[in-house]
């Protein structure tokens, strides 16, 4: 029996289990880093990047477009929950639950934005692989003038 050596272009997972299980992985991480200290702080933000870019790695190519829009999503459950359940773990203990979202995502937005960019060139390199072991070219931009 030989093993084949697992690639960038090989995810099998399908893209409903990948976003369940990326969604169960921040929660557990709030969880954990509201345990440690009254805020959500560094632990949440390294393990959102973390759990992005593996989002994209183990994601069959199917269901691209749903890790794709994946990191938004996945960082606003727990905003929204603290928001509602504690809000100065994300915001001033005062605020509305709207202002603790939208503080808690404004607090995190390097996260955010490193996660997302992560993800998305993930998926780009993943989708550039699949097409080179297809033997079809990837689709060209072409400019006009």
């Amino acid at each position: 029996m030989t093993s084949v050596a697992r690639t960038l272009g090989e995810g099998e997972e399908p893209g409903h289990e990948v976003a369940a299980l990326a969604v169960a992985l921040l929660l557990t991480a709030t969880t954990i880093d509201l345990a440690l200290a009254d805020e959500l702080g560094l632990l949440f933000d390294l393990t959102f990047v973390t759990v992005c870019a593996r989002a994209a790695l183990m994601v069959r190519p199917e269901s691209f477009f749903t890790v794709g829009v994946l990191p938004p999503l996945a960082m606003l459950v727990p905003i929204v929950l603290l928001a509602f359940a504690e809000p100065a773990a994300i915001a001033h203990a005062q605020d509305g639950a709207v202002q603790a979202t939208i503080s808690g995502l404004s607090g995190h937005a390097v996260a955010l934005v490193i996660g997302y960019l992560l993800c998305l060139g993930i998926l780009a390199v993943r989708n550039q692989v699949q097409a080179n072991r297809s033997g079809s070219p990837a689709p060209r931009r072409t400019s006009s003038g």
